[in-house]
């Protein structure tokens, strides 16, 4: 595997142009930090599930964020007590994030590296992998896939989160949010990348994942709240479990 060739230098420029704004609640980012709770929520919900209820699951448990950027979601695990290592291969946003973590007082790893690179040297080494609105950024989004099984423990939990390749994901991730209600920049999603859940399920078991759960997230425009839904036409998150071996 040729770890250099799953980068795209202009996804990276994209976000490197941008990173000044991670933390502004109000800029480029802030549908990141709306449904940021929400994807805590669903991990907490899954993670509680196979702690019979003690607690959330995250205390003291090793996570990775592939994918981290400016570290949103990493930050928001590690105050719920995670040992969390956040990786990116954007080297302004990954700035931020140390940056952010210190004033937050949080103790958080980032890494400039691919995740099959990190995957080479830290095979069954996590609790739990997330992977947030990043397959849809890389040349070859199986891969990292792959990484992800790779660098999870057996019996342990990978997340994912992506847009349908569906026509109703064009008209709201791109036409809407993009053209329309400026929500996110202009060039941010290129639907040709979007994935169909049927296509990472598929990939996440060839790579011994077992998906046990998928939901949407729904955007309300008027109340610019962000619900979990059944539907996954549009932004959706699964969840998936490493075969024991």
């Amino acid at each position: 595997m040729n770890n250099s060739l799953n980068v795209s230098n202009e996804e990276i420029a994209k976000f490197e142009s941008v990173a000044s704004q991670w933390w502004d609640l109000h800029g480029d980012f802030k549908p990141l930090h709306q449904i940021n709770p929400l994807r805590v929520q669903y991990i907490c919900q899954h993670l509680a599930q196979q702690n019979s209820g003690n607690d959330n699951g995250l205390f003291k448990k090793q996570v990775i964020d592939v994918g981290c950027g400016g570290g949103i979601l990493s930050e928001s695990l590690a105050k719920l007590g995670a040992k969390v290592t956040g990786i990116d291969m954007g080297e302004e946003p990954l700035n931020i994030a140390k940056l952010h973590a210190l004033e937050s007082k949080l103790e958080i790893d980032y890494e400039k590296i691919t995740a099959e690179e990190k995957a080479n040297n830290s095979a069954n080494t996590f609790d739990i992998v997330t992977c947030m609105e990043m397959l849809e950024h890389v040349p070859s989004p199986e891969s990292i896939v792959q990484a992800c099984s790779d660098m999870v423990k057996p019996g342990g939990l990978v997340f994912f989160s992506t847009l349908n390749k569906s026509i109703k994901a064009y008209l709201l991730a791109i036409v809407a949010a993009e053209k329309l209600l400026k929500l996110v920049p202009d060039g941010t999603h290129d639907h040709d990348k979007f994935i169909r859940p049927s296509t990472l399920i598929g990939w996440a078991e060839k790579h011994g994942l077992k998906c046990i759960d998928t939901c949407g997230i729904h955007y309300n425009p008027l109340t610019e709240n962000h619900t979990l839904s059944p539907s996954l036409d549009v932004n959706y998150i699964i969840c998936c479990q490493k075969l024991e071996a």
